[in-house]
């Protein structure tokens, strides 16, 4: 029997909606700013409510950026982050199922010391060591390329473990029906362990995805070229620029446009990522 406390549940309600707020409140007077034209974001006191420049900051922010800024319209950016977090999120996930899967269902000498060499590289995170992969990145010619900001950043130990660790569940009586049903490796690995594993995928998606949208050091090392910059360093190089140029509304616009990609992929994947993060049996 549950008791019905109305005060600790109105607390703890209150409390619940008092941190909401203090969330949202930076993401709505980012959006306010977003609204207003230059002259309105440098008048005291700040505005609290939307204005009527939301389509003309967009149109603005998308096709031609900020005056003084090194950097391309927001469009290109968005574009580039975007490329950069698909192929970062989906090698992720392509090399961790192989290698789970290898280590998981071949015996092979030292398959053990080999999955603890994999373990070991998350104490040896790009910023540890990134002046080695900086050269080997500028021998083989990928700075100021999609290859050089994602490749460099492909291998994820954590992804590995996470899907040995579901490989590990799945019963030994489906590998034994499909080598009764003359299935290959290749084929019981498609057919049976990446349909049994589409919700631990879609959640470290979610997370992989969001952690290559939000790079900043290693593209801000490796590119040059302004048509290469991610909306990360765009924003960063208006903020430089705007010690000359305050266009706050556009570098608010900016950051509301870099926020919605994560979130969108967070709200339709909600579902998929919840059930993978607290699934245990197959």
């Amino acid at each position: 029997m549950i008791e019905n406390r109305p005060i600790i549940t109105f607390l703890s309600h209150l409390f619940l909606i008092f941190g909401i707020l203090i969330i949202a409140f930076p993401i709505w007077i980012t959006f306010v700013a977003a609204t207003h034209d230059a002259v309105r974001m440098v008048q005291i006191p700040l505005p609290l409510l939307p204005g009527d420049q939301f389509f003309e900051n967009l149109k603005e922010t998308l096709t031609r950026g900020m005056k003084g800024a090194s950097a391309p319209p927001v469009g290109f950016m968005l574009l580039n982050s975007l490329i950069m977090a698909m192929m970062i999120a989906v090698g992720k996930i392509a090399i961790s199922l192989l290698s789970a899967f290898a280590i998981v269902y071949f015996r092979f000498p030292f398959r053990m010391a080999f999955f603890w060499m994999i373990f070991i590289t998350l104490m040896l995170p790009v910023e540890v060591r990134i002046l080695p992969t900086f050269e080997v990145v500028a021998n083989l010619g990928m700075l100021n390329s999609y290859w050089g900001l994602s490749i460099p950043l492909i291998a994820s130990a954590t992804a590995t473990f996470m899907f040995r660790q579901v490989f590990l569940t799945i019963p030994d009586e489906l590998l034994e029906a499909a080598r009764i049903d003359g299935a290959g490796p290749l084929r019981f690995f498609r057919d049976i362990l990446i349909p049994l594993s589409r919700t631990n995928i879609a959640a470290l998606f979610v997370i992989l995805f969001i952690y290559g949208w939000n790079q900043y050091l290693w593209p801000l090392l490796i590119t040059t070229d302004q048509s290469m910059y991610t909306v990360v360093m765009g924003i960063k190089q208006m903020l430089d620029a705007a010690e000359q140029s305050p266009d706050w509304h556009l570098i608010m616009m900016t950051s509301l446009l870099a926020m919605l990609p994560p979130v969108l992929v967070v709200v339709l994947m909600q579902s998929l990522f919840v059930k993978g993060l607290t699934e245990t049996e197959k």
